[in-house]
């Protein structure tokens, strides 16, 4: 994930999400409007510091708060990057909470039905899933 758009001390930024990790909820390439220093709560995606190298950012779904920081899971059960290998997150390496994304316009999309399915289907609010957090919990 790339920091895009945030002038420092702003609120919200835009980010850039890479790889797959949180697919089907995010794809690679997705612009995210991130709420810097909003209140994370179970189920919420959010930008956090990668634990063991951070000056990345990385973008996953906050599951359960404990005793040692959060446990934090990728979308995608496939791919790794996540609590299951790091372990529990410290609350101070949360930056925000996502609130939206865009998906890019395709630059060969010319057609007009094509640029209105885009438009109709490029934002959307990221919501908290507290469905998701139960099932990954589970595991």
């Amino acid at each position: 994930m790339t920091e895009q758009g945030r002038e420092p001390g702003a609120p919200f930024g835009v980010a850039e999400v890479a790889g797959p990790s949180m697919h089907p909820t995010l794809a690679h390439g997705d612009r995210v409007l991130v709420h810097y220093g909003a209140a994370v709560r179970a189920g919420d995606v959010a930008v956090l510091r990668h634990p063991l190298q951070q000056n990345l950012l990385i973008v996953k779904r906050a599951v359960e708060r404990r005793e040692d920081g959060w446990w934090v899971l990728g979308d995608n059960p496939y791919a790794e990057g996540d609590s299951r290998l790091f372990g529990a997150v410290p609350e101070e390496l949360l930056l925000g909470r996502v609130r939206a994304r865009y998906r890019p316009r395709p630059q060969d999309q010319r057609s007009a039905l094509g640029l209105l399915a885009w438009a109709f289907s490029a934002v959307r609010p990221v919501l908290s899933d507290r469905s998701v957090s139960r099932r990954l919990r589970a595991r």
